[in-house]
């Protein structure tokens, strides 16, 4: 959870941070921006880290550089100093997402690692759901820098339960050593796979119609729904709901329906989202409650039923990579939510109509990317020399 958080607990502060720093609102989406690059760069090397070294150790240096980088951004001078900061919870951050991939893959399988990670899902979506109410809260009784401080608190009780509870699940007899040529080919090799990229870019778009919202949400909740600066739960609370809600219906179904239906489910529902959305944009000048959040919670509920059933393919094709592979599904997937952020989300953001219409072409094309890996997805080709660890299954 504590890397979602870090994105979306400061929103609520948005408008005094860039008072204090005489910043635009241009300059404020940065410290997204510039997190979730970072994010994803070391994406690629904390799964690999992981496979090298056991995940434990992995989780906590990261929880560690996240807990020093959260205490940096309260002490921040001025924006300058907070993106760099910034820059650094995202380097660390990782770790959370992409180990805790690897370490369920490392105990289950089938139908018990599909229901794990959609317990996991359900956990990572209370995240931001709560993550600007207290945001909010905080800012009634202190200043945005108090933000940082509950973020570098959080950062201390993670690295205490991981060192306390949380056992290795890597150990040395299975451990690949970490090169770096090794790390780049890998990568290559991996995506020169036709079915890794469409697994992991049917991943991202199919998310990027919900993070569109999320990265949007100071100007959706307060600029074109006209509410305050405590009142983001009114946004947050439904669609991260249908996302939990939809991760409990897929850990429920698991075994019982297969997993291409489970996603033919999960698509069908996002459609029927993003025709609401549309069509309710058409017909208003402005979003407002409760039609303004119900096909947010409708799209979060099919991306939910999706999401498991993308990531264990991903994760199956390279069984003795499975870090490694979790890291290229994040780098993929949090590459386009900081293009979704700094750029896209800027551009279309002042008007409801083009949010829903951009969030349903996300949709649109996650769809067709999945129906190409049906067709062709399971023509696995052999990855090239420079990488030989990274033998895809060929069962699958």
């Amino acid at each position: 959870m504590f890397g979602a958080l870090s994105i979306d607990t400061i929103f609520p502060a948005f408008p005094a941070m860039a008072a204090d720093f005489g910043a635009s609102k241009l300059a404020m989406q940065q410290t997204i921006a510039v997190y979730l690059a970072a994010y994803a760069v070391m994406s690629l090397v904390h799964g690999p880290v992981s496979d090298a070294v056991g995940r434990k150790r992995v989780i906590l240096a990261g929880v560690s550089l996240f807990t020093l980088a959260s205490v940096g951004c309260a002490l921040a001078p001025d924006l300058a100093w907070l993106l760099a900061f910034r820059a650094l919870q995202g380097v660390s951050a990782g770790v959370g997402l992409i180990v805790s991939r690897a370490i369920v893959r490392d105990c289950l399988d089938g139908a018990d690692a599909q229901r794990l990670l959609s317990t996991i899902t359900m956990i990572f979506g209370i995240a931001p759901a709560i993550a600007p109410i207290n945001g909010g809260w905080i800012l009634g009784f202190s200043s945005w820098q108090g933000i940082f401080w509950f973020l570098a608190a959080w950062g201390v009780a993670i690295w205490l339960a991981t060192l306390l509870f949380l056992p290795e699940t890597h150990p040395p007899s299975q451990r690949v050593p970490f090169r770096a040529s090794a790390l780049w080919h890998g990568n290559l090799a991996m995506l020169r796979n036709p079915a890794v990229r469409r697994l992991a870019l049917a991943g991202s778009f199919n998310f990027g119609a919900l993070f569109l919202y999320i990265a949007s949400a100071p100007a959706y909740v307060m600029d074109l729904m006209g509410l305050g600066e405590q009142d983001f739960a009114w946004f947050f609370v439904p669609t991260i709901g249908g996302m939990m809600l939809g991760a409990f219906t897929s850990g429920r179904m698991a075994g019982r329906v297969s997993g291409p239906r489970m996603v033919r489910i999960g698509f069908a529902l996002c459609g029927m989202a993003a025709l609401l959305n549309v069509g309710y944009n058409l017909l208003v000048e402005a979003p407002s409650l409760p039609f303004g959040v119900v096909p947010m919670a409708i799209n979060a509920f099919g991306i939910a039923l999706v999401f498991p059933i993308l990531t264990l393919a991903i994760l199956d094709l390279y069984p003795r990579q499975r870090g490694a592979a979790s890291s290229l599904q994040a780098f993929v997937g949090l590459g386009s939510n900081a293009l979704i952020a700094g750029l896209l989300s800027p551009w279309v953001s002042a008007s409801g109509l083009q949010l829903a219409v951009t969030a349903a072409a996300c949709s649109g094309i996650a769809w067709l990317l999945w129906l190409g890996y049906l067709r062709h997805g399971r023509r696995v080709p052999e990855p090239p020399p420079a990488a030989p660890a990274l033998v895809p299954d060929e069962g699958l």
